[in-house]
């Protein structure tokens, strides 16, 4: 398993890119993934009351959720290039216009290994982070 993080303007979001061999999560309604490496990450818009409260370098934006985006693929490059651009979409979706910077968090066996990474995806220090794992339609 491997987290794809896009860090930009104070904040964050997370998704998770299934390599072969592992099970990706499943909600009701999702669409099955076909390909060995499956990305699973949020979908979420800017939403003028309720949703959830977001901060960032400019103030304080709601958002809103969408069903979490799930795609397959067979080459483990053409997901991380996917994961990428989703992530910018989201960002753009929110109207944060700047390239965001990207982390990747490898886990094996449980446990966290980083690699080429100068800061965990998790960072709480300065980031608000949506992450795709605390999403109310995943189980």
């Amino acid at each position: 398993m491997l987290l794809v993080c896009g860090l930009v303007a104070g904040t964050g979001t997370t998704g998770t890119l299934y390599e072969p061999g592992e099970t990706p999560p499943t909600y009701r309604g999702a669409p099955t993934a076909t390909g060995p490496y499956t990305w699973v990450c949020d979908t979420f818009y800017r939403v003028e009351s309720g949703g959830y409260q977001l901060n960032t370098d400019n103030g304080t934006i709601q958002v809103a959720f969408e069903r979490p985006t799930i795609r397959g693929f067979e080459q483990r490059e053409q997901a991380l290039a996917a994961a990428k651009s989703h992530i910018r979409d989201q960002f753009l979706r929110i109207g944060i216009q700047s390239e965001p910077d990207f982390y990747y968090q490898f886990s094996r066996r449980g446990r966290p290994h980083l690699t080429k990474v100068s800061q965990p995806c998790s960072s709480t220090d300065r980031h608000s982070t949506l992450d795709v794992r605390s999403h109310p339609h995943m189980t």
